[in-house]
């Protein structure tokens, strides 16, 4: 069996080093400097600065050569260079070859998840082989050997089965799950409620102020998730709360720190213009409101978080917002 990864952030690269010693793993780095550290050197310092890679784990700029005879195709580019980049080798991926995606975002002009877009590129590829692989996943602790769990969403179970055998770690615990839908509805919802947590951070609010929020945000990653088609019983889970619980309380996650700088009275273009990575929910968050839209589901707290992003509401003022709505029953709102 082989593997290939493709995209070398923080993210492909922890996943990568979990596949490469148990079987033959190439990693696609779009640039050349970061594909040559992780060949040579065992390392990205560019991203994952300070922790060892596998051996084991090789490196290529060729995408070309990256994906011909690949046996399996693991995606984690940012969801705004998702089609290009896999359109590039499209005509090289045989319909039954399994992908799984790692990206957690929504195309803004179609507002697909990534495994819609993935099965959009490639016209007639099986798309029951076509997945999403999420959960509470930080890249460093898992690339430093902590504990952690994820998903393997899927619908092909037996396809599902063999991937979980090739990610899981005596560290990193692997499950399978059928609802595609609703894993990735969560991993792109909750960046956009990293945000909102990050802000709540940065305007020095404590504990109370976090578990309130993030509970309200498990309501509506949920009334979105399940309005799109996905399994309830998903978002409890580790796609859903999981993921959502990591994202909003680490100060390693991206969406959170462009809230924290918010909430500080940053400007977003200065805090984003900092970072060497992609925080999804900047752009997420406009498509996670269009669907809301789309599947007439009230979401205030995603709605204030993108008046903040793109309307020039300030931070206090959306909180402000959020806390003087109309009292309701809390099953009803």
């Amino acid at each position: 069996m082989r593997y290939t990864v493709i995209g070398a952030g923080s993210w492909g690269t922890a996943v990568a080093s979990m596949i490469a010693p148990k079987v033959e793993t190439t990693i696609w780095a779009r640039r050349a400097d970061v594909a040559e550290d992780i060949e040579v050197r065992n390392q990205n310092s560019e991203y994952l600065p300070g922790l060892e890679l596998p051996p084991e784990l090789s490196a290529t700029t060729d995408l070309e050569a990256a994906v011909d005879g690949a046996d399996v195709l693991v995606v984690g580019v940012p969801s705004h260079g998702f089609r290009s980049i896999l359109g590039r080798v499209a005509q090289r991926i045989p319909r039954d070859v399994p992908i799984v995606s790692l990206s957690k975002g929504i195309e803004q002009e179609t507002l697909m998840r990534m495994t819609q877009v993935t099965a959009d590129v490639l016209a007639g590829h099986d798309t029951s082989v076509i997945g999403a692989l999420t959960g509470p996943n930080l890249a460093r602790e898992i690339v430093a050997g902590q504990p952690a769990a994820t998903v393997i969403a899927m619908q092909n179970e037996a396809t599902a089965r063999e991937l979980q055998t090739a990610f899981i770690t005596p560290r990193f615990r692997v499950y399978t799950h059928s609802d595609v839908v609703g894993s990735e509805s969560a991993g792109a919802t909750k960046n956009v409620m990293a945000i909102a947590a990050g802000m709540a951070q940065g305007m020095g609010f404590g504990d109370n102020t976090l578990a309130t929020l993030i509970t309200r945000a498990l309501v509506e990653m949920t009334r979105l998730g399940v309005a799109m088609g996905g399994d309830i019983r998903t978002f409890p889970g580790l796609a859903g709360l999981g993921d959502l619980v990591a994202t909003c309380n680490s100060t390693q996650s991206r969406n959170h720190k462009v809230g924290v700088g918010l909430g500080q009275g940053r400007n977003l273009d200065e805090i984003v213009g900092e970072m060497n990575m992609v925080a999804e929910g900047v752009k997420s968050t406009r498509g996670v409101l269009a669907l809301a839209d789309r599947y007439e589901v009230e979401m205030p707290i995603a709605a204030q978080v993108g008046r903040v992003l793109y309307d020039g509401v300030s931070p206090a003022q959306a909180i402000g917002e959020l806390m003087t709505r109309e009292a309701r029953s809390e099953y009803g709102s």
